[in-house]
């Protein structure tokens, strides 16, 4: 599936320091993936270096346009998880 880079998914990686490779070698092969039933969008969760990140991305026509990245911790996804935000695809 094709990677659409947005200016805004760029700025956000570089302002937090993320590589656009890391994050799409996540977005590729993660096998962490949820759907966030607050946004309606599909998540994704990998190691950017030693940091825990989380990507919310659509897809659309065979494309993936990931929206913005957080640091997050292992906590942060199983609360979610736990409150019914997220849920596995």
């Amino acid at each position: 599936m094709d990677v659409v880079w947005t200016e805004y998914l760029k700025y956000r990686a570089a302002l937090r320091g993320f590589d656009l490779k890391e994050i799409t070698q996540i977005l590729e092969s993660s096998r962490e993936r949820y759907f966030d039933m607050a946004t309606s969008r599909h998540i994704v969760v990998g190691h950017c270096g030693a940091t825990l990140v989380l990507i919310p991305y659509e897809v659309s026509g065979g494309k993936l346009t990931p929206v913005t990245i957080h640091a997050t911790t292992r906590g942060q996804v199983e609360f979610r998880m736990k409150v019914g935000r997220f849920t596995h695809e």
